[in-house]
């Protein structure tokens, strides 16, 4: 039987390439992301036994029923992880839009927890499973016009630390920091510069390996993909 994957944001940028590279080597991946129209494109390349769904990980209701789905079709997952995230139009914080930080805070903060709220318990009675929550270099340390990104991403990071010591034998939580990659929420704050950096498939050959190795062991590290 392969292994179970499930992953939010994965329709884009990390998410997609984790989503294609865990495939190719045997899992079966359940995946959520907000594009109705990217969802369906996806299902389209990976059908059944895959599952992708269109869903606002900042929604408690629909994260709650989008896991009752994935765990009525598959079981808990062998691999849960929390990548769906959005960066702040880049700006002084004092001339962040109330929105603009609520959703940065909703979707990286809040979307985290409900995946964790309503899939943990499913793992904790299955016995197993790791939890990665997808943190930043930005969540350890800080540069000026993301303030908003970076708390969020440094609640990832005491979150992950807290929850690990939370949860029974058997089950383990990491906060991962991908690294610099050439994505598009890289070039929202570095421009063209971000074109200095890998891509996201080199970066998916190191990932991808990285995810697989991850033990009970590593429960309570941050970590970093490298």
């Amino acid at each position: 039987m392969s292994k179970l994957a499930w992953i939010t944001g994965c329709t884009r940028g990390l998410g997609r390439a984790m989503a294609e590279g865990l495939i190719a080597r045997g899992w079966t991946v359940c995946g959520c992301a907000r594009s109705k129209t990217s969802v369906e494109e996806l299902s389209a390349q990976f059908p059944s036994p895959h599952q992708f769904s269109a869903v606002d990980v900042s929604d408690n209701t629909a994260v709650e029923a989008w896991v009752q789905s994935a765990t009525a079709l598959h079981g808990a997952p062998d691999l849960l992880i929390n990548n769906a995230a959005v960066i702040n139009h880049p700006c002084p914080l004092w001339e962040v839009a109330h929105d603009d930080f609520s959703k940065v805070i909703d979707v990286n903060i809040k979307g985290s927890f409900h995946l964790i709220r309503h899939a943990v318990p499913q793992m904790i009675a299955r016995g197993e499973g790791i939890i990665v929550n997808f943190s930043s270099g930005w969540g350890r340390s800080t540069s000026p016009e993301v303030a908003p990104y970076c708390a969020s991403k440094f609640a990832i990071e005491g979150l992950s630390s807290a929850l690990a010591q939370e949860l029974p034998e058997g089950l383990a939580c990491v906060a991962a920091n991908p690294g610099v990659i050439d994505t598009d929420m890289l070039r929202t704050s570095w421009g063209e510069a971000a074109s200095a950096y890998q891509g996201v498939e080199a970066w998916s050959k190191s990932a991808i390996p990285f995810l697989e190795n991850l033990t009970v062991s590593d429960n309570g590290k941050s970590l970093s993909i490298t």
